[in-house]
């Protein structure tokens, strides 16, 4: 799913996964009356618009997104919690977390295109669920590719999260632990918004 930095300004936060955002430069909202002061949000539109800001995030459908909070919300636990806990876990988000690609774009199109391996064993799916113990690699035959070229460079003072290991010798990944709790972090989103949302 593509985000447009349009739909950037209109949540006024960077969801695109791009460097150079429009955002950066135009603060505002886009259109004719973008310069003008925002509009005061409802509730509902505040919930609404944390909902959007995480499924843009993860580059994720409606009901896809959906989805993942039914799962979350049978499992035990802050559903919130959960919900970032299992958004975390996706393949194209571990690729990007660990570093091998700059946005969850473009970790989606590696690891759809066949360059990653998890445990020795080529994925394909994007939504594919990591657990603790996983190695997450770029396939042998990938490394030649134009998207790896630098990609020493760019891991050199790369810090990974905590519940991710990232050996930079082999440019291999491990999953330490399952993100909950402390562990997950770098999500600028408040979830009891989405919990409050979804419980309309």
């Amino acid at each position: 799913m593509r985000v447009t930095c349009k739909t950037c300004r209109r949540l006024g936060q960077s969801v695109c996964g791009r460097e150079n955002c429009a955002l950066k430069r135009k603060p505002y909202p886009p259109g004719v009356h973008g310069k003008k002061r925002r509009r005061r949000i409802s509730e509902y539109g505040k919930q609404l618009a944390e909902k959007q800001k995480l499924k843009f995030i993860y580059g994720l459908r409606e009901k896809q997104f959906r989805n993942y909070f039914a799962k979350a919300s049978k499992t035990r636990g802050l559903t919130g919690e959960m919900l970032l806990g299992l958004l975390e876990r996706r393949l194209d988000n571990v690729v990007f977390r660990l570093g091998f690609a700059s946005n969850r774009r473009q970790a989606r199109q590696l690891v759809s295109h066949g360059h990653i391996s998890v445990n020795d064993r080529r994925v394909t799916i994007p939504s594919f669920a990591v657990s603790p113990g996983d190695v997450i690699a770029i396939r042998e035959r990938s490394r030649d590719k134009k998207v790896f070229e630098d990609l020493v460079v760019r891991t050199k003072n790369f810090e990974p999260p905590k519940w991710l290991e990232l050996a930079k010798d082999t440019l291999t990944g491990t999953v330490k632990a399952l993100p909950a709790g402390e562990l997950l972090e770098g999500v600028p989103v408040e979830v009891a918004q989405i919990v409050e949302f979804y419980s309309r």
